[in-house]
C-alpha cells in the first residue's frame, strides 16, 4: 500500500509499518490476521483459547474436560489457525502469534506456533525473559517480539537475551494509559505514570541501546496503545523515531475481525466514559467496556475481593488457564471472576454476559464498521481509499 513512511524491516522483509495486535478470546484469528498480512502488514493470531472457533474441538473439550486436554485441543486449534492464515495471506506480510506470559501453558503455545510455521512470536503480560529458550531451534525462522511498557523492562530483557546470543527482532512498547486488555502496570492508578509516555520511553530506549552497544542493530520499536490516528502515526514514525505502530481495537471492529458482529458494535459504539480500568484475575490492570457484566462486577468487586479464597474448585471449568488466577488462588488484589468464560461470551456476541476489552481512545471511523484495507489506508494516509467508478 502506497504511503510516505519508511517500511518496517523484519529479517530483511520490507513491510508496511503497521502491526495488528493480538486479541483473545478468538477476536484475532486467521481471518483478521491474514487480511492484515495481505496488505503487507504483520497480522497477529491471539493464541489463547482458540477452540471457540472450531465446533468439533469445543465439543470435545466439554467431554471429560481436563487441563491436559484443554492444552492439547488449543494447540490443535492454534495449528489450524496458523496454517489457514498463512494460506490466506498469499505469501504477503507476516503472521505472528501473540502468547501471554500469564497463561499457564505459554511455553506449549510458543512451541506449537513455531512448529506450525508462524513468522513471529509476540509475548507480553509478563516479562518474556525466557522466550528465546521456548523458541529454541526455530531462531532462524521465527522472529521474536517482546511487549514491554518502559525502558527499565526493556533493559532487563535485552541483557538477559544478550547472554543467550539473541536479540529481539522488534520491541513492542505498549502504553498502559491507552491500550486495551491487560496493561503493563502494577496497579490501576499506575497506568498513567509519566514513565510510560512514548516519547520518553523511546528516548530512554535509544540510550539503553547505546549503553549496551546495540545502536548498529537498529532494533525496530513498535508503539502500541491509542495509535489508531493518522496524526499520531505520523508523529510516532516521523518525529519520535518509532519504526511502526501496533493497532488492536480498530482492527477488532473491522469486517474481517473474527468475533461476532455484536462484539464489534459494542466496541465501536462505546462512549469514552464507558471505557474503564479494573483489576484482571491475572493480577494485572485491564481496560474494557462497562457493559452489564463489568458494571455489576465493579460494584461488587470490593466485597468479592474481601471474600477471596484459595480454592481450586473455583475454577469451575477445571482449565487452570492462568499461571496465577485471582479467583482460583484467593488473590485479594486481583480480579474475582472467570476471565475465560467472560471473554468467550464476548466473542460470541453476548453483550450482557461478556467482558469486552477495548482501548481508551476514539476509533478512526466512530461506530462504523470498515474493512482492514480501509483502516490501514487511513492509518498510513489519513484518508479512505479512492474507489474507482465501475
Amino acid at each position: 500500500m502506497q504511503n510516505n513512511f519508511d517500511p518496517l524491516i523484519i529479517r530483511g522483509k520490507s513491510l508496511i509499518p503497521v502491526v495488528q495486535g493480538g486479541m483473545g478470546v478468538g477476536v484475532s484469528a486467521s481471518k483478521l490476521s491474514s487480511a492484515v498480512a495481505r496488505e503487507n502488514g504483520v497480522g497477529t493470531i491471539a493464541s489463547v483459547d482458540l477452540r471457540h472457533l472450531h465446533e468439533d474441538l469445543l465439543a470435545e473439550s466439554k467431554i471429560d474436560s481436563s487441563e491436559e486436554k484443554y492444552t492439547r485441543i488449543n494447540c490443535i486449534a492454534l495449528d489450524r489457525e496458523i496454517k489457514k492464515a498463512k494460506a490466506d495471506s498469499e505469501g504477503k506480510g507476516m503472521i505472528a502469534v501473540n502468547v501471554m506470559k500469564a497463561v499457564k501453558d505459554h511455553a506449549a503455545y510458543v512451541r506449537q506456533a513455531c512448529e506450525s510455521g508462524a513468522d513471529a512470536i509476540v509475548m507480553g503480560a509478563g516479562l518474556p525473559l525466557d522466550l528465546p529458550e521456548m523458541a529454541e531451534g526455530y531462531h532462524k525462522d521465527v522472529a521474536l517480539f517482546p511487549i514491554l511498557s518502559e525502558s527499565r523492562g526493556i533493559n532487563i530483557v535485552l541483557k538477559r537475551w544478550m547472554k543467550k546470543g539473541i536479540l529481539p527482532d522488534a520491541i513492542v512498547i505498549e502504553h498502559p494509559a491507552h491500550a486495551a486488555g491487560h496493561l503493563g502496570a502494577a496497579t490501576v492508578d499506575g497506568v498513567n505514570d509519566a514513565k510510560f509516555e512514548f516519547k520518553r520511553v523511546i528516548e530512554e530506549t535509544f540510550e539503553v541501546f547505546k549503553n549496551l552497544g546495540l545502536e548498529s542493530e537498529k532494533i525496530p520499536l513498535v508503539l502500541a496503545g491509542g495509535m489508531a490516528n493518522f496524526e499520531k502515526v505520523k508523529t510516532a514514525l516521523k518525529n519520535w523515531g518509532a519504526s511502526a505502530v501496533q493497532i488492536g481495537t480498530a482492527f477488532a471492529v473491522t469486517e474481517e475481525g473474527d468475533a461476532h458482529i455484536n462484539f464489534k458494535k459494542t466496541l465501536a459504539g462505546a462512549e469514552t466514559e464507558k471505557v474503564v480500568e479494573f483489576m484482571s484475575v491475572a493480577g494485572l490492570p485491564a481496560r474494557g467496556v462497562r457493559t452489564k457484566f463489568l458494571d455489576n462486577y465493579i460494584k461488587r468487586e470490593a466485597k468479592l475481593q474481601a471474600n477471596a479464597k484459595n480454592d481450586p474448585r473455583r475454577c469451575t471449568q477445571g482449565l487452570n488457564c492462568l499461571t496465577s488466577c485471582g479467583l482460583r488462588d484467593g488473590l485479594a488484589k486481583a480480579g474475582q471472576f472467570c476471565i475465560d468464560i467472560q471473554l468467550s461470551a464476548a466473542f460470541r456476541g453476548e453483550v450482557d454476559k461478556g467482558l469486552f476489552f477495548r482501548g481508551k481512545d476514539p476509533l478512526p471511523f466512530g461506530n462504523a464498521i470498515r474493512t482492514v484495507q480501509e483502516t490501514i489506508h487511513y492509518l498510513l494516509n489519513g484518508s479512505l481509499p479512492v474507489v474507482s467508478a465501475k
